[in-house]
């Protein structure tokens, strides 16, 4: 137990860039694959042992859950980004007050977050046109999902708190626990106690609370700067406002875009339950593809942060272009097997012909345009280590809400089919990544730090 309460921060302002940034990256991958299990073993189990119509209701409540959740975790990154700068700025006093105060805001999110999910779940569910088959179903996982929430945000503040300073690699052996936890209980509550899609929605959040004890009880126990002390409490003005004005253009950000692909699965409900269930199958599938993505976005984030911080505006500066050379590797690598085994994937869901053809269909019209997420991961990451939240805010909104449902809306009135409704997603990436890549070239957001472009 003592090493794991050791801790394992990472000063990224010295060393080999590249390095930094996969062996920061390598740790938070492993973790975010395990903590997408928790959803995607729901699924498995849910369409294997119970029927197509759980696996479609599992599928429809992602878009939801996303929603909600993102404001939180906009609001988090915020947090990171200011936790981040005050560590390499190596200002012990404000790390520590930063700490404090985003942990006060988190418990005060989780009260929110699961009341507003709980309350409003069978509406959000009716704005989707969720089908009556699926309908009764949805809004059980769903609303039992939500009263567990606070486990999820728990986790995620604390891992975020030590991915700020470096830490990559703790939350990875508590997630690691509860997600095979998660899995075990999962076929014990659905195989075996017959408990349905409740049963799955009871272990995802008995798991999800488990690593939150675990991490949240590492800071308390911590003697670091940035350890949790609950005997006292903080909530300083200065620093939520700071954290407040990094946060929320996220959390807008990634609220309404979660918000807008909620508009998108109730374009997909309007097709039949096996199109549906091919649609989860492949976000299942889709959510693992992209985490080496998300987790180098969350490395040149904290890369960021720290170099700013520190004032090394050069090496800032290389960061993202080093980032956006691996990320490119990366997604080749996967794209071949990707496309090769898109049955054999989507049979792990679900077994049924049409099912299986829905899906492969998705995954080998989508996934070649994964190369162009690496454009907008990367830079998203990069202008939120800079603190320059609000351009990315603007341009994603612009391109995954406005953009992509006029896109949808079109479509749809002249009559297409599921194939251009599902290319509403690839049509997103282009718009976002083609404005992002042309802002970050223009070096406005480098204002603030007297840059000169790149």
């Amino acid at each position: 137990m003592a090493s794991i309460l050791r801790h394992r921060d990472t000063d990224m302002t010295e060393g080999n860039i590249a390095r930094l940034l996969i062996n920061f990256a390598l740790p938070l991958l492993i973790g975010n694959i395990f903590q997408q299990l928790y959803n995607t073993v729901d699924s498995i189990v849910v369409g294997n042992y119970v029927s197509k119509q759980a696996l479609a209701a599992v599928g429809c409540t992602g878009p939801i859950i996303n929603a909600l959740i993102g404001v939180f975790v906009g609001l988090a990154g915020g947090a990171g980004v200011v936790i981040s700068q005050y560590y390499g700025a190596k200002d012990r006093d404000m790390l520590h007050s930063s700490v404090q105060t985003t942990v006060a805001l988190t418990l005060i999110m989780c009260v929110v977050l699961t009341a507003l999910g709980v309350l409003f779940t069978p509406y959000m569910l009716l704005l989707m046109d969720t089908p009556a088959d699926v309908f009764p179903e949805a809004v059980e996982y769903l609303r039992i999902y939500f009263w567990g929430v606070s486990g999820l945000l728990l986790y995620n503040i604390g891992s975020g708190i030590l991915r700020a300073v470096g830490d990559s690699t703790h939350p990875l052996y508590f997630l690691i626990f509860s997600a095979l936890t998660n899995t075990v209980l999962d076929v014990l509550f659905v195989k075996y106690f017959r408990m349905g899609i409740a049963g799955a929605a009871v272990a995802t959040i008995v798991a999800q609370g488990l690593s939150a004890m675990l991490v949240i009880g590492m800071l308390i126990r911590s003697t670091a700067d940035y350890r949790i002390d609950p005997r006292r409490p903080q909530l300083k003005g200065s620093l939520l406002r700071k954290i407040c004005a990094i946060g929320i253009p996220t959390a807008i950000q990634m609220g309404i875009t979660a918000f807008s692909n909620i508009f998108v699965q109730s374009y997909i409900n309007h097709f039949e339950s096996s199109c549906m269930a091919g649609w989860a199958a492949y976000n299942k599938i889709d959510a693992f593809a992209l985490l080496p993505l998300m987790s180098l976005s969350m490395a040149i984030t904290t890369f960021m942060g720290q170099n700013l911080g520190a004032g090394k505006y050069d090496r800032a500066k290389k960061g993202p272009l080093i980032c956006l050379g691996i990320s490119f590797g990366i997604v080749l690598l996967i794209l071949i097997p990707l496309m090769i085994f898109a049955p054999q994937l989507v049979s792990l869901f679900n077994k049924e012909g049409e099912v299986l053809r829905f899906g492969t269909l998705f995954i080998r019209m989508i996934s070649p345009f994964y190369l162009l997420c690496t454009i907008n991961q990367v830079l998203s990451g990069a202008l939120r280590g800079a603190g320059d939240t609000k351009s990315s805010m603007f341009i994603m909104l612009g391109s995954f809400v406005v953009f992509r449902q006029i896109y949808l809306f079109i479509v749809y009135r002249l009559g297409g089919g599921i194939i251009p409704i599902a290319l509403g997603y690839p049509a997103g990436w282009i718009m976002c990544s083609t404005i992002l890549l042309l802002y970050y070239r223009s070096g406005a957001w480098m204002k603030k730090y007297r840059l000169s472009p790149v």
